[in-house]
């Protein structure tokens, strides 16, 4: 086996991994909003939506960004071979996520009266805000254990942790929407935490860790660098949050909660479950992109090699979604969403532009180069806010799928740009064949589906999703030799 099919094959297995994770993280996720949905309607999804989002917003701008910039520092701490660096380096997160969750209560609760002011218009949700802030320490302390697995690379364990959070946020979480109903939403969220918690604890405990002796100077001293690029990665992320919550709020105060509700689960659709391969490329690909970003030219490959494998497993998710949007809403929710569909085309079709962004995007972390990913995620933030703010003024709903669409084009040419100037980075003419084919695929079922008449829709649109699912099958197959990764697999569990 070559190198490069060494290093396909490793992407493909991880992506594998995680995308069963999240696949069944979706699943739940689907069980838990149709419950919400039939429940408590859109203006119950409306109202967790807003609370979420500010406790997000809240825990975004006192988290220091510890659960991503801590991963390069336990990487790099495990990759020494010293067990007692590893050892002071987690000993220095464990510290460092109680008093930055700590942080983020106390402040919750300060300022719980505004907070509900500013959220949704009044102060009657000054209460459930004071009793909310407690899962964002339950939470802080969740992301410094799943850092440490992420750190260490013990990828079966994370994935262990990932899953029973999620089962026992589930568990715990429909009964309270059952008998409580609206009453059930802060006991929900504050108990999802907790569960949460637990399970990254449970699994987190596993990995053997030597105990070491640290002052409070010895910690600032080990965390500093901790903490400087956390915290330029938690303002990013609090730039991301806060125009999350802006929008919301917007749109809660124009169109009313039930807009909001069908824009958070319009959004929960595009960003949880088709880009589900996001969140399961990320939990190896930073650290290997890290491990070679000192090199440009390795740096350049891992970046293509990802970007590859990437949108040929995605493509043809998003055409089967572009397809099928109808009846995935009503599965998902309720035929009471079927009007966030045209905002739901629009995203899709700019998934596209954010799978090529998302991979190139990780090289400022992986570079170190935590300033110049702050000062690329601000432009990026405040062209994506404009643009929503001006889609949903003049377009409704669709408006935002349009604004979503036209937000990650510009933010991929932005991107590609600095990353040329800086690093001489190129796509392969292998990925931008690729992208150019299935995209056109995608523009084909975006016309289908708008313009072609029953029974034609489905029938051309089942057309072009074989065709897309056989182009990636075919170009997988050349990259890790997938037939041969199917029959081992087959060999490995016929003979057990």
């Amino acid at each position: 086996m070559s190198e490069q099919e060494h290093s396909y094959r490793q992407i493909f297995k991880t992506t594998s991994l995680f995308g069963g994770v999240q696949v069944y993280n979706i699943l739940i996720q689907i069980i838990r909003s149709k419950v919400v949905a039939v429940l408590l309607g859109t203006t119950g999804m409306g109202v967790i939506g807003l609370l979420s989002s500010a406790s997000l917003f809240i825990s975004s701008l006192t988290n220091f960004g510890l659960g991503t910039s801590a991963v390069k520092n336990i990487s790099e701490a495990n990759g020494s071979g010293h067990a007692d660096r590893v050892s002071t380096t987690i000993k220095v997160l464990q510290r460092l996520v109680w008093g930055t969750g700590l942080l983020g209560t106390i402040l919750t609760i300060v300022f719980s009266p505004l907070i509900s002011q500013l959220t949704f218009g009044n102060k009657d949700y000054t209460t459930a805000f004071i009793w909310i802030s407690v899962s964002l320490l339950f939470s802080q302390l969740s992301s410094g254990q799943l850092a440490l697995l992420q750190g260490m690379r013990k990828l079966h364990f994370l994935a262990k942790a990932n899953l029973s959070g999620s089962t026992l946020s589930l568990v715990v979480t429909l009964p309270l929407y059952y008998y409580w109903g609206f009453d059930g939403i802060v006991p929900g969220i504050i108990a999802s935490s907790v569960v949460v918690m637990a399970a990254s604890y449970f699994f987190s405990s596993k990995v053997p860790v030597a105990p070491v002796v640290l002052s409070a100077s010895d910690t600032l001293k080990e965390g500093k660098n901790m903490l400087r690029m956390g915290f330029l990665i938690s303002l990013s992320g609090l730039l991301t949050i806060g125009a999350s919550y802006i929008i919301r709020a917007y749109i809660g105060r124009i169109g009313g909660l039930a807009e909001v509700g069908l824009y958070s689960a319009g959004f929960a659709i595009i960003n949880s479950y088709v880009g589900l391969l996001f969140s399961a490329m990320s939990s190896d690909y930073y650290p290997r992109l890290s491990a070679v970003a000192s090199d440009n030219k390795k740096c350049i490959e891992t970046i293509n090699q990802q970007a590859e494998i990437a949108i040929l497993i995605l493509a043809p998710i998003l055409v089967a979604f572009l397809i099928f949007i109808k009846w995935i809403v009503i599965l998902l929710y309720s035929s009471a969403f079927v009007s966030v569909n045209g905002m739901l085309y629009w995203a899709a079709m700019g998934m596209f532009f954010k799978v090529a962004s998302w991979t190139l995007g990780f090289i400022f972390l992986a570079k170190g180069a935590s300033k110049l990913f702050f000062w690329n995620e601000l432009i990026s933030n405040v062209n994506m806010l404009i643009l929503n703010l001006l889609g949903y003024h003049f377009m409704g709903l669709t408006g935002l799928g349009i604004s979503f669409a036209v937000a990650y084009l510009l933010y991929l040419i932005q991107v590609f740009v600095v990353c040329k100037i800086n690093y001489k980075f190129h796509f392969n003419h292998l990925f931008i064949r690729m992208f150019i084919v299935q995209f056109g695929l995608a523009i084909a079922s975006f016309l289908t589906i708008n313009y072609l008449r029953q029974p034609y829709t489905y029938m051309v649109g089942s057309a072009l999703l074989v065709l897309s699912g056989w182009i990636s099958l075919k170009e997988l197959d050349k990259r890790i030799g997938l037939k041969q990764v199917m029959i081992n697999f087959k060999d490995k569990h016929s003979k057990g």
